[in-house]
């Protein structure tokens, strides 16, 4: 039996960074939602997330079952009444976002962990409304360049372990490959998936979270908390196998 609601990452398991899902995962996701709900949680900001998925899934698809948590679950997106709305967005102040920015650039500087001087592609640090994300690259650098700059992890990690004592009333989390996500304290994945189900009255316990990184220490891990049942994938052909499994099941 298929779960009433489930929860998916997005880099790295439905797609690869930032990019769109490819045809062949949009036409499963749109069978899994003709029999069930869907939830999109990233870091992204909404368009993003719009872009990269429901603007994928083949016409015909049932948006009505859809749900779309950009900014690590600060924010929730609902198809109602023929166009995507939000149901809640808790925003950070403009102050608390400059704020943020000014601790990103103190932190990349005293690690030295971001080459400063180097080129960048885009935007290093971007408000996105309820969050504001350092990209170590900027915010449109090539799959490729984000995969070799950090592939153990430990660039993120140095950042992110400088940052939390720098912005103790915020949430700092590790991101997509490159990226560090602020957001206010307590908004997370977990505070994203308690929102939904306390919206549209779902059971924790009857959902399901697939990501690439619920391992200790992944940006996927803090769901565990909600006692929500997790499948770890390593990669969007993974998840592929996983959604073939959950509609044949």
């Amino acid at each position: 039996m298929l779960p009433s609601l489930i929860f998916f990452d997005l880099d790295k398991t439905l797609a690869a960074s930032k990019q769109p899902l490819t045809p062949e995962m949009a036409q499963l996701l749109s069978k899994l939602l003709a029999r069930t709900n869907v939830a999109i949680i990233s870091g992204g900001k909404f368009s993003q997330l719009k872009e990269q998925v429901a603007d994928q899934l083949p016409e015909g698809t049932v948006l009505d079952h859809l749900f779309i948590l950009p900014t690590s679950g600060a924010a929730l997106y609902a198809f109602l009444e023929g166009r995507w709305q939000a149901v809640y967005e808790e925003r950070l102040t403009d102050a608390q976002a400059q704020s943020i920015c000014t601790t990103l650039e103190t932190a990349m500087r005293e690690t030295g962990i971001v080459d400063l001087a180097s080129h960048s592609y885009g935007d290093r640090i971007e408000f996105r409304g309820a969050e504001v994300t350092l990209s170590a690259l900027g915010q449109e650098a090539p799959i490729a360049e984000k995969e070799a700059w950090d592939p153990d992890g430990s660039k993120k990690r140095t950042l992110h372990d400088a940052l939390v004592p720098m912005l103790p009333e915020y949430d700092v989390k590790t991101g997509g490959s490159t990226s560090i996500d602020v957001t206010l304290k307590g908004i997370n994945k977990a505070y994203g998936i308690r929102k939904l189900c306390e919206y549209r009255s779902y059971i924790i316990a009857d959902t399901m979270y697939i990501g690439d990184a619920l391992y200790p220490g992944g940006n996927d891990e803090v769901v565990k908390e909600t006692g929500i049942r997790t499948q770890q994938v390593k990669d969007p052909e993974d998840t592929m196998r996983v959604i073939g499994e959950l509609l044949a099941g």
